[in-house]
């Protein structure tokens, strides 16, 4: 499914996407649940990825407050949602990180990290694998690529074998081969094109990434690149955004709907605004006008009846194979 784009096409008239949803589904696109909420505690990161749809570098300064993320443990508490999604930046950097998991695990709920890899390897940080063995949190790290080439191209030189050093002091604690502690892989296209089908990107890591390094993992998590952030600078750069913007409307799957991340989660922006997902969040679209923005006047009733906010960038998670952060959806 990887389809190169050199041609300039006419852009996505506004509101395409929910026009196409409804058709699919008889109805505006609404949620259906909470099962997870999803806090980015910070855009405070190591690194200055090209693909960046929050656009998180060492020079951001924004960071969730201790207040919020009570708010955002009690809204969880409150919608019985079994996981609190921690993301960033890099959120090992927030110095109230290990507290937050320690609330977390306290209140019985599951905590996922989503982890770039490179901090820890810095002397702050180099402790964490057995902190995070000790809480049984379960590690999302981003590798988009087994190619060290394809790596250094997005996000710096070095980072490979930085992310290739941390992979092993994990698998030395037991992440990734132990089964209570996940250790899923993060892959997304180096360029303009859907991701290949996931079963088969999972199949190459492993036998590439076990046979170079003798690294092991849990399962690869297939994510598109979004025209949000950088990713969407790059491909104007490159004249490329009308063309991406076409082959995700023509890849348009309506099977990928029931499962779309906004329908089912919470997303908690570092300053408290809700957002029904990450990628709103960088585009700072924030929840629909009949909803409360702000997770200090959360209601949970009156965000489980809110229909999703959405605009073109919706088209890349509903295109092929669908796209979440949990992965491919059908």
């Amino acid at each position: 499914m990887s389809i190169p784009l050199t041609v300039r096409q006419e852009a996505v008239t506004p509101g395409a996407f929910a026009r196409r949803a409804a058709q699919a589904i008889g109805g505006p696109l609404r949620a259906l649940s909470i099962r997870a909420v999803q806090i980015n505690i910070g855009l405070r990161c190591d690194l200055s990825c090209r693909h960046c749809h929050v656009q998180a570098s060492p020079k951001r300064k924004e960071q969730m407050s201790w207040e919020t993320m009570k708010l955002a443990l009690l809204a969880a508490q409150k919608v019985k949602a079994a996981t609190i999604d921690i993301t960033g930046g890099a959120p090992e950097m927030h110095p109230r990180f290990r507290r937050l998991i320690e609330a977390i695990r306290a209140a019985g709920l599951q905590a996922i990290v989503r982890t770039n890899l490179t901090p820890l390897l810095k002397k702050p940080y180099r402790d964490l694998p057995e902190f995070l063995k000790k809480h049984r949190v379960h590690l999302i790290a981003s590798l988009p690529s087994f190619i060290e080439a394809n790596v250094d191209r997005q996000r710096g030189p070095g980072v490979y074998r930085q992310g290739i050093e941390v992979l092993k002091l994990l698998n030395a604690v037991g992440y990734g081969i132990d089964a209570t502690l996940p250790l899923d892989l993060v892959y997304n296209p180096p360029g303009a094109s859907l991701p290949r089908r996931q079963v088969d990107l999972e199949r190459d890591f492993k036998r590439e990434l076990d046979h170079r390094y003798g690294i092991r993992f849990t399962q690869l998590i297939a994510i598109a690149n979004m025209p949000v952030g950088r990713f969407r600078s790059e491909l104007h750069r490159q004249g490329k955004n009308a063309g991406y913007m076409k082959m995700l409307v023509e890849q348009f799957n309506p099977d990928t709907l029931e499962g779309l991340m906004c329908r089912h989660q919470l997303h908690v922006g570092w300053d408290g605004t809700l957002y029904d997902c990450d990628f709103n969040s960088g585009l700072l679209l924030s929840v629909n006008a009949s909803t409360p923005a702000n997770i200090r006047d959360f209601n949970p009733t009156t965000y489980l009846q809110r229909q999703i906010c959405t605009a073109e960038h919706c088209f890349g998670c509903a295109a092929g194979w669908g796209s979440s952060f949990g992965g491919a959806l059908v």
